[in-house]
């Protein structure tokens, strides 16, 4: 399948990079992003275990840094370039037709859950990761505490657990329309012309230097030093970014992309702590996607788009 810019977009892949709107674009987005976690800083806030607690004070400045690109990427297309259609030149339309939309819907949040629990598996063979799927401990510990020392499977509290789960990745869609309206939207598109992928790593390098507010407190990596985790951030954002690349450009929408991220981020974090045991602490860098498990197998699942011809550019259709 050959993928390209949305066809709404009235550019063409080989037109030049416009370098200067893009550097004003990361500059507003990283200047935004340090601002929205400007109080956090100052509050002397470290991230040191990877429990999934965050305070009212973590939660606001994170949705606030998550609209930054958004933003960002509507300040330099309404003053620089000046498109017809914003919303078409950002991505912002939705697959058609129907039949399309639900497919493209469906297999967003579905290619990252199989992702996950395939890094699941290579971190449980190599005895990185403990499982515990008699008594789900470390479910309990950390989203049923009251539970913990029960035997059994939860299955009123994984009823639970799943319909909350739900509802935040609703509530936090807005947040993740503001990442990918920027990645997605803005930025992959007009490097295009560099090549498929050039345009990716660069975007993908951004996309991970935009995160270091949270990286110096340990925010994706805790316990491990913010030099380690900026570098450990490039190498997964480089492996994730052609799976949100590939769902956003065969779609012509950011929509897919954005479906993709909110349950890499919520259900896909949850879901490591979900089949884990208690009895053994949790390292980001040990399991899950943005471990060493999930970059093998994020690596091996971007080799199959890439050796089936599915990370191939073309000119898009004028209108």
């Amino acid at each position: 399948m050959t993928i390209g810019l949305p066809r709404h977009d009235t550019r063409r892949a080989s037109d030049p990079v416009p370098w200067r709107a893009i550097g004003i674009f990361v500059a507003l987005a990283f200047g935004g992003a340090w601002a929205a976690m400007l109080p956090l800083l100052l509050s002397g806030f470290r991230r040191t275990e990877a429990a999934h607690d965050m305070t009212l004070l973590t939660q606001i400045c994170i949705a606030v840094m998550m609209l930054t690109p958004a933003l960002s990427a509507f300040v330099v297309l309404r003053l620089i370039h000046r498109p017809a259609s914003i919303r078409a030149a950002i991505g912002l339309v939705r697959p058609r037709p129907l039949g399309r939309l639900a497919r493209e819907s469906l297999l967003a949040p579905a290619v990252p859950c199989v992702l996950q629990l395939l890094a699941l598996g290579v971190a449980a063979l190599t005895g990185a990761y403990r499982l515990d799927l008699a008594n789900f401990s470390g479910f309990r510990a950390q989203f049923a505490p009251a539970t913990l020392g029960q035997t059994g499977v939860p299955v009123a509290e994984l009823a639970l657990w799943l319909g909350t789960l739900i509802l935040t990745m609703i509530l936090w869609l807005p947040m993740f329309f503001g990442e990918e309206l920027g990645w997605q939207g803005y930025l992959l598109p007009r490097l295009t012309s560099l090549g498929v992928w050039p345009a990716m790593g660069l975007t993908a390098v951004v996309f991970a230097l935009w995160h270091l507010p949270t990286l110096v407190m340990g925010g994706q990596y805790p316990g491990h030093s913010p030099l380690a985790s900026v570098v450990y951030m490039i190498i997964s954002t480089v492996l994730i970014v052609p799976i949100f690349a590939w769902l956003r450009l065969r779609s012509v929408s950011v929509w897919p992309a954005v479906l993709a991220h909110t349950f890499v981020s919520n259900a896909g974090v949850q879901m490591i702590w979900l089949f884990s045991d208690a009895a053994h602490p949790i390292d980001p860098l040990q399991a899950g996607l943005n471990g060493w498990p999930g970059w093998i197998v994020m690596g091996a699942f971007v080799a199959f788009l890439a050796l089936t011809g599915r990370l191939t550019t073309a000119s898009p259709r004028r209108r």
